[in-house]
């Protein structure tokens, strides 16, 4: 079975519905992790465990050894639960010869798969990659069990998924709030449930998520971060820019330039796909850019500010800043002035 969503198969887990074979995969290790986690949570009591959960590494094992264990009848439990972590590391699970030719293991794991034992949960954690669908693993996973492959949040699509992640835990947040988080926390999304956790065991239930709340439980400034520096920037505010900017330069561990100049260039980036976007309207500009709807009123601005030769200039400008933090035609360069030097050649 494929094509369930990540929301649907914790449902279903939830409910006791298993599957004989899950194979997780995919480029974002997040929700294989979150998968297999649940899982191992889920389908046995503490004392169950003791008997009839197997945690097996690709790396340690091979297919003979991972079928015997699979192969085991579970002892005073509904089922036996085997987890091999680092599945991408196992031998042999997707051989190189052509798509027709499979190998002794490939044919016993096969042979497995076609009539997998009932009481047997097997669950592969195949990280950072996928299988190979034309393959007779693959396709035999997907007639007798699920086949789930986890892709990538980008960086456009990160808030609302934060807004869908905070609010399915049963908390509200803001435009501003999620795009403080998203912009200051990346798409690494272990690491943005992390912090967001911090803010659950702070806040009571069914409350909001505010720019206050995550200055005080992450550390964000609702004041001094990326996202208002972006603001300043688009809206011409040059005393708001140089305070941020100053912000910076006392604070460059927590601001490190090369990860604000980083930003800046695809906050400009964004600037000139606004005005070569064939698509005018609303919806069209948001989506051309990258954005969420609420956010392009600053964009607006930002396009009247900054034409497209104007961009131009402004590249140039964050170039010369890169090769200058880096020691590039220049001794003494400190990242604060470099970037209070690259603010002022930006604004005017």
């Amino acid at each position: 079975m494929a094509n369930l969503s990540f929301e649907q198969i914790l449902k279903d887990i939830k409910n006791k519905v298993y599957y004989p074979v899950y194979f997780l995969s995919g480029e974002e290790p997040f929700f294989v992790d979150v998968i297999s986690n649940y899982l191992e949570d889920q389908v046995l009591t503490d004392m169950e465990k003791e008997f009839n959960l197997s945690i097996l590494y690709g790396k340690d094992t091979d297919i003979p050894n991972l079928l015997s264990v699979a192969k085991r009848f579970p002892m005073m439990a509904s089922h036996h639960l085997v987890i091999v972590r680092e599945a991408q590391n196992l031998r042999n699970l997707e051989p190189r010869e052509n798509l027709k030719t499979l190998n002794p293991e490939n044919e016993a794991l096969v042979k497995y798969l076609e009539k997998p034992l009932e009481s047997t949960i097997l669950v592969f954690c195949y990280k950072y990659k996928t299988l190979d669908r034309r393959r007779k693993v693959a396709k035999t996973i997907l007639q007798k069990g699920l086949l789930f492959e986890g892709k990538r949040v980008y960086d456009n699509h990160l808030p609302p998924w934060i807004s869908n992640y905070v609010k399915r835990r049963g908390y509200l947040i803001g435009d501003k709030a999620t795009q403080m988080l998203a912009d200051h926390l990346g798409n690494d999304l272990a690491k943005v449930t992390n912090e967001i956790q911090k803010l659950f065991i702070s806040l009571p239930k069914g409350s909001e998520i505010t720019p206050a709340s995550i200055e005080e439980n992450i550390g964000i400034s609702k004041d001094f971060n990326i996202f208002e520096l972006q603001e300043a920037l688009g809206e011409m505010n040059k005393t708001k820019a140089f305070r941020i900017v100053k912000y910076f330069g006392d604070n460059q561990k927590s601001n490190p330039l090369v990860l604000t100049l980083s930003m800046l260039y695809l906050f400009f980036q964004k600037i000139m796909l606004y005005h070569y976007s064939r698509d005018k309207s609303e919806r069209g500009l948001a989506s051309a850019i990258g954005v969420t709807p609420f956010r392009m009123k600053g964009y607006h601005k930002a396009a009247k500010n900054y034409p497209p030769e104007r961009l131009e200039r402004i590249f140039s400008y964050l170039r010369d800043c890169d090769l200058k933090s880096k020691g590039v035609g220049s001794r003494s360069a400190e990242p604060g002035e470099l970037l209070k030097e690259l603010t002022f050649k930006i604004m005017n």
